[in-house]
């Protein structure tokens, strides 16, 4: 039986890219279409060089693994959550993986096809959320400092800027103090450091949470927020306690931003 490495290459692509697409799907994140391409294009590089002669023996288990490893670290990074996402990837592969075992003739369109499936089933069937919990990822840039946050979209969060009615955004402390520069006093006394004017634009945001009482947070308005894929202006609030501390995410989106 011919064997054309293009062509198992190609193939190798799409499975790899539809399933770690619909791992992300299934873990609540959005789709990193860019990053898991770049991922499946390693596993199809991969996947030609186990059948060139004098290199088939990256195709035993342990070598699987350090590809798997390192595709992962590309599609989802490498924090907590990627070990999560890396889980569901390895799970959805060993589904294809015996479904394709199963089958009587190997039909690689029926094996793309099946792909296809397992990824739309995850959009569909899970609604890009478990346990009720969507995650986005957030970039702010301000002058020469940016952040980086993975955002919770909380339908339940309801903060608004008493002046414009605009949705608040909310980051963790420990991402404002790397944005603005400052100190976790001047964030635990909003009402000090507004009167101190230590920096333009800042403003009051206030707020109240269930089983606790109302207070005031810094907040600002950034011009350079991107939310998933989506530039755009917006209030940002600082938390002052301990958003994100044993979670994925270190900041706060609500429904409309």
């Amino acid at each position: 039986m011919k064997i054309y490495l293009d062509l198992l290459m190609l193939m190798n692509f799409l499975v790899d890219f539809l399933l770690l697409m619909g791992t992300n799907r299934l873990s609540g994140f959005s789709c990193g279409g860019k990053r898991s391409a770049a991922a499946a294009a390693l596993g199809a590089v991969y996947s030609g060089i186990c059948l060139v002669p004098g290199f088939r023996f990256l195709g035993n288990l342990l070598w699987r693994v350090v590809c798997m490893g390192l595709m992962s670290g590309i599609a989802f990074g490498w924090n907590r959550s990627a070990l999560r996402r890396t889980g569901v990837f390895l799970l959805l592969s060993m589904a294809l993986g015996g479904l394709a075992m199963s089958l009587e003739r190997q039909d690689i369109f029926t094996l793309a096809v099946s792909a296809g499936l397992i990824w739309l089933l995850c959009g569909i069937g899970f609604g890009g959320q478990i346990g009720g919990r969507e995650y986005v990822p957030l970039e702010i840039r301000y002058r020469d400092n940016s952040v980086r946050l993975l955002a919770l979209r909380d339908s339940g969060n309801t903060l608004r800027d008493p002046v414009t009615q605009q949705q608040v955004l909310v980051i963790s402390k420990e991402a404002a103090r790397q944005l603005t520069g400052l100190s976790d006093d001047q964030l635990m006394h909003p009402l000090q450091t507004m009167m101190q004017g230590t920096m333009p634009g800042l403003r009051l945001i206030p707020y109240r949470a269930v089983g606790q009482n109302g207070g005031m947070l810094l907040a600002m308005r950034f011009e350079n927020v991107k939310i998933g894929s989506r530039q755009q202006s917006a209030i940002v609030a600082f938390d002052t306690g301990g958003l994100g501390h044993g979670d994925l995410y270190q900041a706060l989106t609500g429904g409309a931003i």
